[in-house]
């Protein structure tokens, strides 16, 4: 039978509080502000003096906060004000000069001002010395050029883009409540979804003499999801392009000689299954144009290479092993150094951690800046001769070392954190995936009147996005919704299992076509390691929650695992991947459509639901369509299911994060877990 509670009505009247919302939100932030006055040194102001020979910074250190200077050179601390004339760390990005891109400012006419492109109609090339026209090719059929010309630098060429003019799929949205009128608002907004067609911007190469256009060669950017990247070069005339294939099995940066006519892949990734282009892949061309830098899972494993400008051979790879390239995070072409972000390359280690390294682009030698225990942020003098290392984990607030660039040593350590807390540290916990191939880590949290001995419920916070991975890595005195949930009376666990990122491109890629797959035998292999050793997880009383691709895989939970999984809430879910945006969804279901959107969508599975279900969406969301949602409550209905149902006037996308829903859904798993 259907259940559907409005926005402003509580569905359990025997616990009905009107404005309880705003005691149960002061009771959290009382608490907050309890535990994070219990733990001092969770930021360090600091600077650097302007002889780069002392570093200043504040810290609790007896217990009061107060000033003191590091000497680099004797490593003494001692207590001193601030030098008024001391300089701010430079962060990693600004450890090198970023590139240069390479990319000229449009302009109609050429830099040495003879010549002009004019847009009437068709456009034209006109020599400004003799007043001469030219009418230049027309685009091809249903689509229009861009009005933006980018000229090389020499004047002898230029490129336009002309793009396809399909119609973009509008989803339609009605503010039920606006703020400044009384009636509904209709509002209209542009979005892509799976298998739409798709309008690409793709380039042609134009002459200022007689040779003819050179478009780019449709065979090497077939189906192109995106063109992008364009860039002349310096030496020669030669435009590179990055092209990303419509269901992103292939990336490729390509070159276009004008000189020549010819088109080449310089570089490419390519995967059955599907190359993770926003994060995997990075390119940088060199200023010295023989090299250019490229990240690449050739290996299984992202990492450096220095390819060779004129033949795309590689030259060297730069890093190599089983563990992961995170970022280029800097290159000092002038050193031939590269700053990098890493994880996984202490074998001791949580695999998630980050580090940082320097990598000598001439002899691939890799130098770890960081080595400690735990998850690290960096920040260097402004001289770069020193950084400070800041490392922390989620059971170990952070610790501050500052270190010399030259051999990585230590010259001091800031503080030696000294717990003295009255609620409980989350605990990190690891077991084998459902394969025993792969260590799967997570982490729990308990009530802070955890009593050894009790049972209570389990309760999983869960994104599975195959595009990052989620389990906090870092120090928290307030893991948000998480200890919230926790004080509600439960254990609360998150987990990263198969299919997500950060492990390598064989973990990842167990989301291929398998979203609903969501990593859920891993998941419950973990509790069930984690309550062998804990008894106090009840796993007869687990409930799962999560907002967006959590929301999708929340319910799930329900669909494909009622018998470890016996409440849910969800909100914004993508609950049915074809209605959900473009980008995100074929990604990792491939296109065209085909029956995996359909076997992973959760309305294909309603009939199977079992236990109770709690959705929430907001009628505002622009993310993922509303209409998603909704419809898994019109199938529910036909089903004839029960479950719980909060449509939000005028949210967004997450608003069952907002105070009085966050209230809702522990209220939800009380009734039905304790």
């Amino acid at each position: 039978m259907l259940r559907i509670i409005a926005f402003l009505t509580l569905s359990l009247p025997l616990l009905a509080e009107h404005g309880g919302t705003k005691s149960w939100l002061k009771n959290m932030q009382d608490l907050y502000e309890k535990q994070r006055a219990q733990v001092p040194n969770t930021r360090l102001p600091h600077r650097w003096s302007g002889d780069n020979k002392t570093f200043f910074f504040k810290a609790n250190l007896d217990g009061s906060e107060k000033s003191y200077q590091l000497d680099l050179s004797s490593a003494e601390v001692t207590e001193a004000p601030f030098d008024p004339k001391a300089k701010n760390s430079l962060e990693p990005k600004a450890f090198a000069q970023g590139a240069s891109r390479g990319r000229t400012r449009p302009s109609a006419k050429s830099p040495d001002g003879k010549w002009e492109v004019l847009f009437e109609n068709q456009p034209r090339l006109k020599n400004l010395d003799s007043g001469k026209t030219k009418q230049l090719p027309p685009p091809p059929k249903g689509s229009n050029y861009d009005s933006r010309v980018h000229w090389h630098a020499d004047s002898s060429c230029f490129y336009l883009t002309h793009r396809t003019q399909h119609p973009t799929y509008q989803v339609h949205l009605v503010e039920s409540s606006p703020k400044d009128q009384l009636q509904p608002r209709h509002i209209v907004h542009n979005y892509e979804k799976p298998g739409d067609k798709r309008n690409v911007s793709t380039p042609v190469i134009f002459f200022t003499d007689d040779r003819k256009s050179i478009p780019v060669s449709p065979t090497l950017v077939k189906n192109p999801y995106s063109i992008s990247d364009l860039r002349w070069h310096e030496k020669g005339h030669r435009l590179t392009l990055a092209y990303i294939e419509r269901g992103f099995g292939k990336y490729r940066l390509i070159e276009i000689d004008a000189d020549t006519r010819f088109q080449r892949i310089l570089a490419a990734e390519e995967s059955d299954k599907f190359v993770h282009v926003f994060e995997h892949c990075y390119y940088r061309f060199l200023g010295n144009q023989r090299e250019f830098l490229w990240l690449s899972q050739r290996t299984g494993y992202n990492h450096l290479y220095l390819l060779d400008r004129k033949s795309g051979d590689v030259i060297r790879p730069l890093t190599s092993g089983d563990w992961v390239l995170r970022d280029v995070v800097a290159v000092d072409e002038a050193k031939r150094t590269a700053l990098l972000q890493v994880s996984g390359y202490y074998s001791g280690q949580d695999p998630y951690y980050l580090h940082y390294a320097l990598v000598n682009l001439d002899t691939a030698k890799l130098t770890l800046l960081t080595e400690s225990d735990g998850t690290h942020e960096i920040s260097f003098s402004p001289d770069k001769t020193h950084y400070l290392a800041k490392w922390s984990r989620v059971d170990h607030p952070p610790v501050y070392e500052v270190r010399r660039t030259s051999d990585t040593k230590i010259v001091a350590t800031l503080n030696k954190p000294e717990l003295k807390i009255d609620w409980q540290l989350p605990e990190r916990f690891v077991c084998k995936d459902r394969n025993n191939e792969y260590d799967i880590h997570g982490v729990i949290w308990r009530p802070r009147d955890f009593q050894k001995g009790k049972k209570y419920p389990v309760i999983e916070n869960i994104y599975a996005g195959p595009h990052g991975s989620f389990v906090p890595k870092s120090w928290s005195s307030w893991s948000s919704h998480k200890y919230e949930m926790a004080e509600g009376g439960f254990i609360v666990v998150q987990i990263d299992g198969l299919g997500t990122n950060h492990r390598g491109q064989k973990f990842q890629q167990v989301a291929y076509k398998n979203l609903k797959d969501s990593g859920f035998p891993d998941r419950i292999k973990w509790m069930k390691a984690a309550a062998a050793k804990h008894p106090e997880m009840d796993l007869t009383r687990v409930g799962i929650y999560g907002g967006s691709a959590g929301g999708q895989s929340s319910t799930a939970a329900l669909l494909h695992h009622p018998d470890f999984y016996k409440v849910a809430v969800s909100d914004c879910g993508c609950h049915d991947n074809r209605v959900d945006k473009m980008w995100w969804n074929e990604q990792w279901l491939d296109w065209p459509i085909n029956e995996s959107y359909i076997e992973n969508s959760n309305r294909t599975h309603i009939p199977k639901l079992k236990g109770k279900l709690m959705l929430t969406v907001g009628e505002m969301d622009k993310n993922v369509d509303p209409s998603s949602t909704y419809q898994i409550v019109n199938d529910l209905i036909k089903a004839d299911k029960d479950f719980t149902f909060y449509m939000i006037p005028g949210a967004g996308h997450g608003a069952g994060e907002a105070p009085h829903f966050r209230r809702k859904r522990i209220e939800f798993f009380q009734q039905h877990l304790q």
